[in-house]
């Protein structure tokens, strides 16, 4: 990967001090690659790892190339046209991007959650993390441990800018969920979706049966497996409020209560539910995109919250989702 823009080595400052190396930039910028051109690698954070090594197998995939996982020569040669998409970018915090609202402290407690009108972000560098298709850890490694995250200030994030922002009209809440979270508005046309839990990977299908698009998922678990079979995608709620029911829940106390938890990034699904007409199943998003992949989940699949939201602009009612194992 070192062979990829070798000039972003040369060291990035921001006020009097330099990012840490501890970000591998020629290994973010091809995770940033990947992501604009819909092979999520998860996020954004310059290491190497399993996340990554699926991304590339389905975008070698895509163009025809040998699934090796790694940037080889022909697989580099295939990123290249894309090397402008440059890894970081520096920005200045505006009122907006520091303002909230927030939830802090965070109740762990169902319960206590319904109460709230909103599971909003902890605080600003969550909201930013999230952005950016990233962590906490990575912003802070980026930037000098000095910024304060205000309005004026200057940081590095990972170049997680979509190319179009021309989201579908008639949901202004749902639209400035999808610019918030820098969603890719403009996206191949779907067919179909494979689920795959050989190797946690949701795939995108096109009309030519093409792969088009690929994230990484978290699906099922030994107490709720996941549901193998050809199911079709019923509709898409944004923002969606979160019916808790204990009952469906293994883990779930026994002095627990069925709670109407509010919308929010931070929800149990995150910004959005697509809905399966398998019941009580779905593809949605979640508060902890670092365990994409990593974890169980109570059946459904999940994904991170930008990556269900770009899904949810490809689906549409009556799609195929096969799942298979």
């Amino acid at each position: 990967m070192k062979k990829l823009l070798p000039l972003l080595l040369v060291p990035l400052t921001i006020g009097a001090a330099a990012p840490t190396t501890a970000v591998n930039l020629p290994v973010l910028h091809v995770q940033v690659i990947l992501d604009k051109l819909g092979f999520s690698p998860g996020t954004l954070d310059g290491k190497r790892g399993q996340s990554l090594t699926l991304a590339l197998k389905g975008f070698q995939e895509s163009r025809g190339l040998a699934t090796t996982g790694i940037v080889d020569q022909p697989t580099l040669n295939a990123l290249l046209p894309f090397q402008a998409w440059r890894a970081v970018k520096e920005i200045t915090l505006g009122t907006g991007d520091v303002a909230g609202p927030y939830t802090n402290p965070f109740p762990h407690d169902p319960a206590e959650q319904a109460k709230l009108p909103g599971l909003y972000y902890k605080n600003t560098l969550e909201a930013l993390a999230e952005r950016f298709h990233t962590t906490n850890a990575t912003l802070i490694a980026l930037s000098s441990r000095e910024t304060q995250l205000r309005p004026g200030a200057k940081i590095t994030v990972p170049n997680a800018m979509p190319t179009s922002r021309a989201y579908p009209s008639g949901n202004d809440v749902w639209r400035g969920t999808l610019n918030s979270l820098n969603v890719q508005a403009i996206n191949p046309v779907a067919k179909r979706l494979v689920v795959d839990k050989s190797d946690a990977a949701l795939r995108v299908y096109g009309e030519d049966d093409r792969l088009i698009a690929q994230f990484p998922a978290t699906m099922g678990s030994s107490h709720d497996p996941l549901p193998i079979g050809t199911w079709k995608i019923m509709g898409v709620d944004p923002n969606p409020k979160f019916r808790y029911n204990p009952d469906l829940f293994w883990d779930a106390k026994t002095t627990d209560e069925k709670a109407m938890l509010p919308a929010g990034p931070n929800g149990p699904v995150g910004v959005v539910w697509i809905d399966l007409n398998k019941p009580h199943y779905g593809i949605h998003g979640t508060p902890e995109p670092q365990t994409i992949g990593r974890t169980e989940s109570h059946g459904c699949i999940r994904l991170t919250n930008w990556d269900a939201a770009r899904l949810a602009l490809m689906v549409k009612p009556g799609m195929e989702a096969k799942f298979q194992l």
